[in-house]
């Protein structure tokens, strides 16, 4: 249904009469300032009864009149298209380096392998229990697999030659004569009586008094001459005249464990051909009573090493102290627990395995092999008496 407005608009008279009245008072309007709506349109009240239009100061019309909007602003057109996109924006420029880490240079030791946390890139580890290098530590990936230090076991060693026979034993003392017979009644004389048996030979005897210390008799675990103890007993031959061995403590160095040291400061060749200025295989023997020998050949050889260090001891005042040929080495080890006072390490013999290797004993109750002369092993010295 049309608005009053729209029907006031319709009538001719009334329409005739709006212009006239707007024409008259458009320009007061728009100096009266009645301009009201928000729309920016003029409000006009028209009485359709008396056909009185007036333009009101407010945006209301009074009563009886109706609205009559004119000039009001039209709806709003549809919403324009978007516009294309802008250009990309120039990249920013790149950051400064980072400083780079400081370089690992620690060298550490355990008895277990090393955790992700421990160390520095660059940085190396040395199980002690199981001998396994670990290293460098790796920036990304951390700790690499480790690697065995100790090297395959050796070949067996040649069977030693057999000891010479021991010297016969000097014949018993002659028996006593036996009893003469009773003289017989007076007549033909009695039979002489028959000689007695040789009685049987005595043992050696010995003062029971003298400790193994003093120079009696020795066994295995006693303290002997040199301050040592016996880990080795044999009966005396012309080939080797003693019959005991016996090792240094502990505390031989001055410290409470045996100091480790490389084996020669020559270490690509026989120290037997460096000592007679030849060229040949080892002069350095690996059976029991060779030790000694196989040390005056290192010292004629060597400015530094194992045998300079285990020669150079003195306990009990004396100062024929060596270090132990292999075999000699692996007889201490089998009397580890009695002597006592290893480190759980490897052990220096003064055998050489080739012209730049020895033979060496893992401790305790280990197998021996052959190793660098360059390694640092531990060194503990022997004695004969």
């Amino acid at each position: 249904m049309p608005s009053k407005s729209f029907a006031l608009a319709r009538n001719k008279t009334s329409v005739g009469i709006l212009v006239l009245v707007l024409v008259a008072g458009g320009i007061s309007a728009q100096a009266s300032g009645l301009l009201n709506l928000t729309s920016g349109g003029y409000l006009v009240c028209v009485n359709p009864k008396t056909t009185v239009v007036t333009h009101p100061p407010t945006s209301n019309c009074p009563k009886g009149f109706e609205k009559l909007i004119l000039g009001a602003q039209g709806d709003a057109g549809t919403v324009g298209l978007n516009g294309a996109a802008g250009l990309s924006g120039s990249n920013g420029k790149n950051g400064t380096d980072g400083k780079n880490g400081s370089d690992g240079k620690t060298l550490w030791t355990g008895s277990t392998d090393p955790v992700s946390t421990l160390g520095t890139p660059g940085d190396v580890f040395i199980n002690s229990t199981t001998r396994v290098l670990f290293g460098p530590k790796d920036l990304t990936t951390g700790w690499p697999a480790g690697v065995p230090m100790l090297g395959l076991q050796g070949v067996k060693g040649e069977t030693g030659f057999q000891g010479a026979v021991g010297a016969t034993g000097s014949g018993g003392a002659n028996g006593s004569n036996g009893a003469l017979g009773t003289n017989g009644t007076n007549g033909s004389n009695g039979a002489a009586g028959s000689n007695g048996s040789n009685g049987s030979t005595g043992s050696n005897g010995h003062d029971a008094t003298l400790t193994c210390a003093q120079g009696g008799t020795c066994i295995v675990g006693n303290t002997g001459p040199g301050g040592g103890i016996v880990f080795y007993v044999q009966t005396a031959t012309v080939a080797a005249p003693w019959r005991y061995l016996e090792a240094a403590p502990n505390t031989w160095s001055g410290g409470v464990s045996d100091p480790i040291i490389p084996w020669c400061s020559n270490t690509s060749a026989f120290v037997g051909a460096l000592t007679s200025g030849s060229s040949g295989t080892s002069n350095t023997l690996t059976a029991i009573g060779t030790g000694f020998s196989n040390t005056k050949m290192m010292l004629g050889s060597c400015t530094f090493g194992a045998a300079n260090m285990a020669a150079s001891y003195n306990g009990g005042g004396k100062s024929d102290w060596f270090l132990p040929s292999k075999d000699e080495l692996n007889a201490l080890n089998i009397e580890v627990a009695t002597v006592g006072g290893f480190s759980t390490w490897m052990y220096w013999s003064s055998s050489e395995a080739s012209a730049d290797s020895a033979w060496y004993q893992n401790y305790p109750g280990g197998s021996q092999s052959g190793g660098s002369k360059t390694y640092s092993i531990n060194v503990r010295p022997i004695r004969e008496f």
